[in-house]
């Protein structure tokens, strides 16, 4: 069998064309396939499809691919915190389509699972639904939502073997087990490479199944701004650690 592990992103991306729809993991910035998307926005890819919770945050993560200008559309679930997205939205420069995070997850799912789209209640009665098939069903109707397809899936892990059986680390998981079942090619980076065998079977969240490409990655994976309060004077403890800079 043709060995899974490849040098770096470059090597993992070798296919990935212009045009092509992307799917990214992640959540905010938890979870975000920080050297797949340094990559990308090294290159001259362009007109992108990307699939993505919120495409970047803070102008970090997918936002980069924002500023190159390589985007033409994004699905997502989530602006907010993107002023990037919104700013090129608004202008005209970027396609958008905006989904109930729910219905993006399970769209991501369905096509995972094979399946030819599914009825969901959410979104009835709103600009989610115009164009759609409205069904109703047991006196209550409901929207119909197809399946969501992608060339590439980005993938951001704690832990692979090399095989490509991965463990995500705590909420980082996210979309990225989801999207790795939905697109043709999978490229995985993950924080640490073990192995076959160094995971033990019932601590595997996504099996290697579904993965193409896997590598260890050397990019910081940053989370969003702190929003606690100052902890001077306050006495630390691990769900009360120390302001960042003090010990």
């Amino acid at each position: 069998m043709k060995s899974k592990v490849v040098a770096n992103a470059a090597e993992a991306l070798a296919g990935l064309k212009s045009g092509m729809t992307v799917m990214s993991g992640g959540f905010g910035l938890c979870g975000n396939p920080e050297a797949c998307i340094h990559h990308i926005a090294q290159s001259e890819l362009k007109d992108l499809t990307i699939v993505s919770n919120n495409c970047g945050n803070q102008g970090r993560g997918l936002a980069a691919l924002l500023k190159n200008r390589q985007v033409r559309k994004v699905i997502c679930s989530f602006i907010g915190g993107n002023p990037d997205l919104s700013a090129q939205y608004l202008a005209g420069e970027v396609e958008v389509e905006l989904n109930p995070q729910g219905t993006l997850a399970e769209r991501i799912r369905a096509a995972g699972a094979g399946l030819g789209g599914f009825f969901t209640p959410t979104g009835v009665g709103t600009k989610v639904a115009e164009g759609k098939e409205v069904r109703e069903i047991n006196g209550r109707k409901y929207l119909f939502e197809k399946p969501l397809h992608a060339d590439f899936a980005l993938v951001r892990a704690h832990i692979g073997d090399k095989f490509g059986n991965l463990r995500f680390y705590k909420t980082s998981r996210n979309f990225n087990p989801l999207m790795a079942t939905a697109a043709k090619v999978t490229v995985v980076e993950v924080d640490k490479l073990v192995e076959v065998g160094e995971l033990d079977a019932d601590d595997i969240h996504l099996p290697g199944l579904f993965v193409q490409h896997i590598f260890q990655a050397d990019h910081e994976n940053p989370i969003e701004h702190r929003t606690t309060r100052d902890q001077r004077g306050a006495a630390a403890s691990p769900l009360n650690p120390p302001a960042r800079g003090e010990q």
